[in-house]
């Protein structure tokens, strides 16, 4: 591979990540999925990979499960499920307190298996329908969301994009991913509550109850009914090891045949653009391999000291909040393989991207989401507010992860 290649995939690289970064650049309209599709391209047009070894770099694996994913939460809010799960939360909590414990374990189980941007997606326009029904702070319960969907998350494989990856390169079995990182999620739920009902006491340490509200949701029952068989199935067959591309798809398949639903409505709730990125950087981080990473390997990892696992994860921390999680995740793939215990690497990965994105607002996409959402109905969730309970959260998590898992 001569200089001038080894120079453009380093430009193609870092100018692609820049943009992933920032999420937007000066002048032109490009989005992170854009720039991600555009930096794959460029690394096949400069000649630093074939067109054979692009595709060849694509993980198809991670690409199927998280469609396979996206199908299966769209036929779950077509159906009317989290509405009703918001109205039970709705009906039976009567006290602040209750109310955020419901928000957060809520959030944070459905999350673990279902994906958690979606999860914020559909859970931030009830939660505030909700709050506002009660006439309560939105901010907390906002934040709850956020914090709870990131942390309940790291528990499974398909709780969010950055584990699928990990699942499909690593191939740990979804059970023993679970036994090693759910114990972490549910420490790090528990501290989301304190610390929020903490810095928010006056919102939640008051004893008045809430007032009775309730407003009968609409739902589509067979739909309900089918989707959530199919959902069991589908969690059934994870922890008996079954491949979680091939049960995901079929499962998202097989919702698709009804006579009740027209397909382009959950078509529409399928997160195109994210695909496209997942593509895209796929590509893009291999052309970065072939030409830098591969032939220097031994020696940037014995610098980098990544076979430490508490230097591991400060470097995953600071990279994915510098990059997002997923970018993060993919660069350092060449190294994690090649590590004395890789499974135990790829878990302190898996914890550290998804915890290291309580850090800030921007610290993740499933943040962005519960921020627009809620920007959109007129309730604002600042930095500050954020940063407040995001930082030591992020940083007790991260410590508590670290300690759980060398202890493995």
């Amino acid at each position: 591979m001569n200089d001038l290649t080894t120079t453009a995939a380093l430009a193609i690289f870092a100018a692609t990540y820049v943009i992933v970064a920032l999420g937007k650049i000066p002048v032109y309209r490009i989005d992170r999925a854009g720039a991600a599709l555009l930096g794959g391209s460029l690394m096949v047009g400069a000649g630093v990979l074939s067109l054979e070894e692009a595709y060849r770099a694509i993980d198809f694996d991670t690409i199927t499960l998280l469609l396979g994913m996206m199908i299966v939460v769209a036929n779950l809010r077509v159906s009317g499920f989290f509405r009703l799960v918001n109205d039970w939360i709705a009906r039976h909590v009567r006290h602040p307190l209750g109310l955020l414990v419901a928000v957060v374990l809520t959030a944070g189980l459905l999350s673990a298996f279902l994906v958690n941007d979606a999860i914020c997606l559909v859970m931030t326009p009830l939660v505030l329908e909700v709050v506002d029904r009660l006439k309560r702070n939105a901010v907390p319960y906002l934040l709850a969301i956020a914090m709870a969907s990131n942390i309940g998350s790291v528990a499974t494989i398909t709780g969010n994009p950055q584990n699928m990856i990990i699942g499909s390169l690593s191939g740990i079995p979804y059970a023993a991913f679970v036994a090693a990182l759910a114990p972490i999620a549910a420490f790090g739920l528990l501290v989301t509550t304190l610390l929020i009902a903490l810095v928010y006491r006056r919102e939640f340490l008051g004893g008045e109850p809430l007032p009775l509200s309730f407003r009968p949701p609409r739902y589509h029952g067979p739909l309900l009914l089918k989707t959530g068989l199919v959902v069991l199935v589908m969690m059934t067959l994870f922890f008996l090891g079954q491949p979680v591309a091939k049960v995901a798809i079929v499962g998202g398949a097989f919702l698709l045949l009804t006579r009740r639903v027209r397909p382009d409505k959950v078509y529409r709730e399928i997160d195109w653009p994210l695909l496209i990125m997942f593509v895209g950087l796929f590509i893009v981080v291999a052309g970065l391999e072939k030409t830098v990473v591969g032939p220097n390997l031994p020696t940037l990892a014995g610098h980098l000291h990544l076979d430490n696992g508490a230097w591991l994860g400060a470097i995953t921390a600071v990279l994915s909040n510098l990059v997002s999680n997923v970018p993060a995740v993919l660069v350092l793939k060449p190294f994690v393989a090649n590590l004395p215990d890789p499974q135990r690497a790829w878990l302190t990965v898996a914890m550290a991207a998804t915890f290291a994105g309580n850090f800030t607002l921007v610290g993740s996409v499933a943040n962005l989401i519960v921020a627009q959402r809620a920007k959109a109905r007129g309730v604002e969730l600042d930095f500050r507010s954020y940063f407040v309970i995001g930082a030591p959260l992020t940083l007790v998590t991260l410590a508590a992860g670290l300690l759980w898992l060398g202890r493995m």
